[in-house]
């Protein structure tokens, strides 16, 4: 059996790994998509974790909870990276800072 000690760890390491891409890339609205992504596979991961090392299936329905969230967020989320795209040809979130009204 794998300790949940090993769970935790590789969990840290996704969340850390998201935390420094959304750090470094601040220009691609995709990755900073997937970035957030990965930090919401993260939590689900401990909770998994958690849920299995502690005999409780509540963990494991909060998990179907937040990938149905996270899901409706990926899609809403490309939804409105394709119109940005096609109203200013460019996803730069540098470029991306005026509003118009």
């Amino acid at each position: 059996m794998i300790p949940l000690s090993y769970f935790l760890v590789v969990g840290a390491l996704l969340f850390s790994i998201a935390v420094a891409g959304i750090f470094l890339n601040r220009k691609n609205m995709i990755i900073l998509l997937m970035c957030i992504e990965l930090m919401l596979l993260a939590v689900n991961l401990n909770f998994i974790a958690f849920s299995h090392y502690l005999g409780d299936v509540a963990g494991q329905v909060f998990v179907f909870f937040i990938l149905t969230v996270a899901a409706a967020e990926a899609a809403i989320g490309l939804a409105i990276l394709v119109t940005v795209f096609r109203n200013r040809r460019t996803i730069n979130v540098e470029e991306l800072d005026e509003m118009k009204g």
